[in-house]
């Protein structure tokens, strides 16, 4: 006897069958993830590094991000624009998607 053999089955409104509930639980995370891609069509992931298209003038600190500027280790927010990153000396720093290219 195998060990999935053991697993609950679950019946899937969706499908109209019965899947083994880790199955179920995989497919359900998959149609709710976020697919953030850059200007070009690539997809984004968490920890990616992304340059700039083009100069960003960033409100309420005061500077501007110019074209071409390296931004390491991005992070998904669940938005399909809106990606989380780290730059020196600005907190809290949130790009749309449409601005930077994947490295």
């Amino acid at each position: 006897m195998s060990g999935t053999d053991d697993e609950d089955y679950v019946f899937d409104e969706e499908g109209g069958e019965w899947m083994p509930a880790s199955q179920l639980a995989a497919k359900q995370a998959a149609a709710g993830a976020v697919e953030v891609r850059d200007a070009v069509g690539n997809l984004l992931a968490d920890g990616d590094q992304v340059t700039l298209i083009k100069d960003l003038e960033v409100k309420g600190a005061g500077q501007t991000l110019k074209r071409g500027t390296l931004i390491k280790s991005i992070r998904l927010t669940g938005d399909s624009q809106e990606i989380d990153c780290r730059y020196e000396g600005i907190k809290g720093l949130v790009l749309r998607a449409e601005f930077v290219r994947k490295r």
